[in-house]
């Protein structure tokens, strides 16, 4: 495997398309947090509605928002390192600090969520940093292999042959019943310490078990990959690839998702039937994922839309902002050391909340991006990253 590495030759503007799409991916996942209550699965008696608005978000929303997030993460180490190359400079030590600070931005955030998806970023973006100077056939191919899910082949190729064997189970579940107690009845301070001693191992250990974490590798190569292409921009034949890229992934839906609804619960075997539910459903999400990052960028680019959609993009620029702001708005308002809203909101309402929050959230980032170039974070995360 070489490592040499060759700098783009174009230089790698602002990618008003990722910024738009980045919006809509954190927009999405606040309202699915705040339709969970933030990762407390308690709430009051349901309605017909409460439940249609539950299937509908997640099937629109649930592992499609963090896979464009995933995939945009990939995309901006590509043009922070290649950035730098062209300038002569080599980004690499520089990003496993960034990833650092990541890290440190997690911590924060498990005080307040148990369920941070930014320590999970930190510990991928490491793996990924040895990978990021390979060359394309080398990066696709370590791409393809983790988008197969091959923790849930060799489960599934185990359970085949050893029909005692259980499903990956690393202890998740446990971790989720400890939570209980901090977050219905516990100060904000008990509910940091839970966030610290359980959250942290939950979310590696449910990525794991899920095929969460491979899937997020995957996307952030994915990510360098179309950053090498130049794949957001409006150049060559892209917008014929866009369409073709939508083509193939609602055929590829609709040759999954059957499949993912039935298959699983026909086979007897625990171990395997728990590998291809999360085989298919990753597989399902991949293909929505790219049928949402073709189709709004192919709008963005090519029709009258496009003037409209770049209205998104102010929320996803500061999407690190908003991401830990909702952390702290939703623990407030779901959590006992709050509002304690999880004894009366319903999915609908809390679908509601959710979105008033994303509207507020916009309001403060309009209002905030016209005095400043970025993102309070955004800007702590910067200068510290060039200490």
């Amino acid at each position: 495997m070489s490592y040499t590495y060759s700098p783009s030759s174009l230089p790698n503007t602002r990618v008003d398309a990722a910024d738009i799409l980045r919006g809509i991916a954190i927009g999405g996942i606040v309202m699915l947090h705040f339709i969970e209550h933030m990762n407390f699965y308690q709430f009051p008696e349901l309605s017909t509605l409460d439940r249609v608005v539950w299937e509908s978000m997640f099937f629109l929303c649930g592992g499609k928002m963090y896979a464009i997030f995933s995939l945009l993460f990939g995309l901006s180490f590509f043009i922070q390192h290649d950035n730098q190359a062209q300038r002569g400079k080599d980004f690499r030590l520089r990003f496993a600090w960034r990833m650092v600070l990541l890290m440190g931005f997690g911590l924060v955030d498990l005080l307040f969520f148990n369920g941070d998806i930014l320590t999970v970023y930190a510990v991928g973006g490491l793996l990924v940093l040895p990978l990021i100077r390979l060359s394309d056939k080398v990066l696709a191919w370590i791409a393809l292999v983790l988008a197969l899910q091959p923790v849930e082949l060799l489960y599934l190729v185990w359970g085949a042959m050893d029909p005692s064997v259980q499903p990956l189970d690393l202890g998740s579940g446990s971790l989720f019943g400890a939570l209980i107690e901090p977050q219905s009845h516990g100060t904000l301070w008990e509910v940091a310490v839970a966030g610290i001693e359980y959250g942290f191992r939950i979310n590696f250990y449910w990525a794991i078990e899920n095929g969460r974490m491979t899937q997020t590798i995957f996307l952030f190569l994915l990510g360098i990959l179309m950053g090498r292409k130049r794949f957001l921009y409006l150049e060559g034949d892209n917008a014929q690839r866009w369409v073709r890229v939508m083509i193939a992934s609602t055929f590829a839906l609709f040759l999954i998702l059957p499949v993912q609804q039935t298959l699983p619960r026909l086979v007897e075997n625990a171990c395997m039937a728990h590998s291809l539910q999360v085989m298919l459903t990753m597989w399902r999400n991949a293909a929505m994922m790219l049928f949402m990052v073709c189709g709004v960028t192919w709008t963005f680019h090519c029709t009258a839309w496009g003037s409209r959609l770049i209205a998104i993009a102010p929320y996803g620029k500061m999407s690190l902002t908003n991401y830990l702001g909702q952390s702290v708005i939703g623990g407030f308002l779901f959590y006992g050391w709050g509002l304690g809203l999880y004894q009366y909101s319903g999915h609908t309402m809390s679908l509601l909340l959710g979105a008033c929050c994303v509207l507020l959230q916009y309001a403060f980032c309009r209002w905030w991006l016209s005095r400043h170039s970025r993102g309070p974070l955004e800007t702590l995360w910067k200068r510290l990253t060039w200490i």
